[in-house]
């Protein structure tokens, strides 16, 4: 390796260095924060009781709900329900869904955290787990929140929550199990007094998005909700504390996030891969949906990553207006809640049976994250071939993505020897452009012209290497956001690697507690290979072509950390690219313009 190959190597290296350090650094600033967050989450819940309790509300007719106060010293009554993939535990503290564990998906632990002390663990998926409000508890008014104690009582099919309050106000909740990880619910308020009563406004939980390990990504947790055609978004970063963006604008924090008029059909609180949805009729939507942060108990102590002590949560919730209930009435709320792993298949169904779009929970992407729609047309594809592929041949999921990958490269192969042409011609051309670059270096204009003369007459369209890679982007899009949300990967082994959406970490570098990612290293590795094969551009310097061959080590700062399936289709795309380059290497053809070229020597 030269001098400029040595020098881009080891910038490469230091800036993956520095990214390290730099995550460190906003770990601990993160861990720093835990007493704003908690003093901002006490200020809003505060603020949002006391808005509850002052919502206008008709007091012509209508008495208040006398409620009772809260005994948080009662003892609590759990239920545990088992089918046939998941368990649900119910509390009687705020009657609700406590926690789901799904028994048909395996916790994992990246190979890096191997060894290390986690904590208690049941072994399989939770959601909602360590959260503090269960699914469906309300919250608004005083003495209607979590802390409140239902009578629990199980059903044929499920449980019932209720809970008396003077005045003749009965609160019931009833949970029904169902397939395809989905619970059919509904909350009743009946007045059995004979004066109307009056409600505040409500805010029914959805649930909480949980990290659910050390090394889950907390960028993927958010807070999703949807009219019945068009999904939004709220990630965990638009909750930030932060006073200022990039430590120069200014900016304030946004400790709560409110959207919807009238339209909410379902709101869902989602990690990368498992999402909790509450799903309401198509006719009867919620008025808003409501999220904020919340802090979680702390994680296993794991050394170097003192940002991951004090994770964050959203927790989403259902608003409904204050209303009255009039005197021997019952007002009944139907939701459907989905608590599961985000699969493209389960979900599209659910979505086709309540005609909510549910598919979309899987948060392929909007706007430039999904390649404004052709990027999230492709991932949806990708992601059917790949399940389609693994259930006809019996293959891993590992071995599907190469499949694929080589199919893609061979689908392409028409625009990419088409391309690999034009650059030989080029190259063949190279000796003319560099004279009429020498013969007209005063005049860069007329060069111009006459270097695209001679690529007319040579039947060369200098933008053709081009098209390959335009041809290729949306797919190379959709196959990002394909391997970021598809839950089939979680825990999907391949060779050495144990999990194909966490970096296929083989060891930690002792003294340094630097991964040692293979997957990444032999990525870059293909990609320099490929580099060197490629015919240089006619008039490019060498330092030109230096930086060119070299610039695939800057992928390495960008994927080294990233999943090993991602990983895996790029180092797989670029051998097969590889091999097609070697497939169409010919000889550079002699120069076609004699004027241009030297004559032959004549031997005395």
């Amino acid at each position: 390796m030269d001098k400029t190959g040595i020098a881009i190597v080891s910038l490469c290296f230091a800036a993956l260095i520095a990214w390290f350090i730099m995550q460190t650094r906003i770990e601990e600033q993160q861990a720093r924060q835990q007493a704003l967050f908690n003093a901002t989450n006490s200020v809003v819940l505060a603020q949002r009781a006391a808005q509850a309790a002052a919502a206008p509300i008709n007091t012509t007719t209508a008495s208040p709900v006398a409620y009772p106060v809260a005994d948080t010293g009662l003892p609590v009554q759990t239920i545990v329900l088992t089918n046939a993939n998941t368990r649900y535990t119910f509390t009687s503290r705020g009657g609700g869904l406590q926690q789901v564990d799904l028994l048909d998906k395996p916790d994992t632990i990246s190979a890096r955290w191997s060894g290390l002390s986690q904590g208690p663990s049941n072994g399989v998926a939770s959601l909602n787990t360590r959260a503090a409000e269960p699914v469906l508890a309300i919250l608004g008014g005083a003495g209607i929140g979590t802390d409140l104690n239902y009578t629990l009582t199980q059903t044929s099919d499920g449980v019932r929550a209720e809970k008396v309050f003077a005045g003749g106000l009965v609160l019931t909740k009833e949970f029904h199990l169902s397939s395809n990880y989905l619970v059919n619910a509904t909350v009743s308020w009946r007045n059995d007094s004979s004066q109307p009563l009056a409600l505040p406004a409500q805010e029914i939980v959805v649930g909480t998005a949980t990290p659910m390990d050390v090394d889950d990504n907390s960028m993927y947790l958010g807070a999703t909700w949807c009219d019945g055609q068009t999904y939004y978004d709220t990630t965990v970063n638009y909750f930030s504390t932060n006073t200022t963006t990039l430590g120069i604008f200014p900016r304030k924090p946004t400790p709560d996030f409110h959207a919807g008029n009238g339209n909410v059909i379902w709101a869902a609180a989602h990690n990368q891969f498992f999402a909790l949805l509450a799903m309401t009729p198509t006719n009867a939507p919620a008025q808003q949906m409501a999220a904020h942060p919340v802090m979680l108990p702390p994680l296993a102590n794991v050394p170097g990553n003192p940002g991951l002590l004090y994770p964050r949560g959203i927790q989403t919730s259902l608003i409904y207006p204050a209303q009255t209930l009039t005197a021997n009435s019952t007002l009944t709320r139907q939701i459907t809640i989905f608590a599961g792993p985000k699969e493209f298949r389960t979900l599209s169904l659910i979505g086709e049976q309540l005609h909510n779009r549910a598919d979309l929970a899987m948060n392929f992407g909007t706007g430039y994250a999904g390649f404004w729609g052709i990027g999230t047309f492709f991932a949806k594809l990708l992601l059917s071939a790949m399940n389609w592929l693994h259930d006809v041949t019996g293959l891993g999921y590992g071995w599907t993505i190469v499949v694929i990958t080589i199919l893609l490269r061979i689908i392409f192969w028409p625009f990419t020897a088409a391309s690999m042409r034009s650059a030989k011609k080029m190259q063949a051309l190279g000796p003319e452009v560099k004279a009429l670059k020498e013969k007209y270096k005063d005049d860069p204009q007329k060069f111009t012209q006459k270097q695209m003369e001679l690529w007319k007459k040579n039947k060369v369209n200098p933008m053709s290497g081009c098209l390959p890679m335009l041809v290729q982007m949306p797919v190379f899009f959709g196959f990002l956001a394909m391997i970021r949300c598809a839950i089939e990967l979680r825990g999907a082994h391949f060779l050495w690697v144990s999990d194909l959406t966490k970096p296929d970490t083989i060891l930690m570098i002792p003294g340094l507690n630097f991964p040692f990612n293979l997957l990444p290293l032999l990525m870059v590795g293909t990609m320099v290979w490929q580099a060197h094969l490629q015919p240089p551009s006619p008039g490019m310097d060498e330092s030109q072509m230096k930086m060119m061959r070299y610039m695939p080590l800057m992928f390495l700062v960008f994927l080294y950390n990233y999943s090993s399936g991602m990983a895996l289709y790029m180092t797989v795309s670029t051998l097969a690219g590889a091999v097609q380059t070697i497939m169409t290497k010919v000889k550079p053809a002699a120069a076609t313009n004699p004027a241009l070229t030297t004559a032959p020597k004549t031997k005395k």
